[in-house]
């Protein structure tokens, strides 16, 4: 298990924290054995339905997140940028957002729009890491809380690979329901880049810097946790 080293009396450098925050990348779930049989197509069609069920609950939870963060936050200027991630994912009454794009991508894999809004396959330990996530938001400060999201940072390049793969591996998916993970192609480097920046700057103590790793973990660790559940699958009994 990865470790943070622990600092001396002096801060990191701005090169040495970022250092840090980057090595984090070792822990993100594109390397999750799940993703990486999706990655080989080795999903079943029943998995990548379980799979965008589940990721739709942590995607309208987003913007909560984002919310979250803005009510915690001071500064105008900040809040003014961060604002757009919720309109990213909300939309705005003529435009569709990240949320209605995932909503497309369950049903070009075979769900219903009721289905996903209705929540009627979420498991139980991807509701409860997304509400943790939530409540991390809405607890920490703002910028280690802008901290944990971070994982954009390691975003785009697994984001290629798993829209080549859905592509190449799963022919049956309606390949118009990928605009989610085009789109956000644009926008995770966008968004990592500015908060990037923002916590290399505002960091200036040892405790934020390490607090600041720490919640890049938090947010890579539930993100895992995700995963394990969805790879599980349904244990509970069924009822009618």
């Amino acid at each position: 298990m990865q470790t943070i080293p622990k600092q001396s009396e002096s801060l990191w450098t701005k090169e040495e924290f970022q250092a840090q925050l980057y090595a984090q990348k070792s822990r993100y779930h594109d390397l999750h054995p799940f993703h990486r049989r999706m990655n080989e197509g080795l999903l079943t069609p029943t998995e990548v339905k379980l799979w965008a069920a589940n990721r739709y609950y942590y995607q309208k939870s987003i913007p909560l997140k984002d919310a979250a963060i803005l009510s915690n936050c001071p500064e105008r200027t900040i809040r003014r940028e961060w604002i757009g991630r919720i309109i990213d994912h909300d939309g705005r009454k003529d435009t569709e957002g990240g949320i209605e794009a995932w909503l497309r991508l369950g049903e070009a894999v075979g769900l219903s729009r009721t289905e996903l809004v209705e929540e009627r396959y979420v498991l139980p330990g991807v509701r409860y890491a997304v509400d943790a996530y939530i409540n991390f938001c809405r607890t920490q400060p703002y910028l280690i809380a802008i901290a944990s999201s971070l994982t954009e940072l390691f975003g785009p390049g697994a984001i290629k690979t798993r829209l080549a793969a859905l592509e190449q591996y799963y022919p049956w998916i309606d390949t118009a329901g990928l605009e989610y993970f085009r789109v956000r192609l644009q926008q995770a480097p966008r968004d990592a880049n500015y908060a990037l920046n923002l916590v290399l700057d505002r960091c200036q103590t040892c405790s934020s810097q390490e607090r600041a790793v720490e919640a890049l973990i938090f947010k890579c660790d539930l993100l895992w946790s995700q995963l394990d559940a969805i790879e599980r699958g349904e244990t509970r009994p069924m009822y009618d």
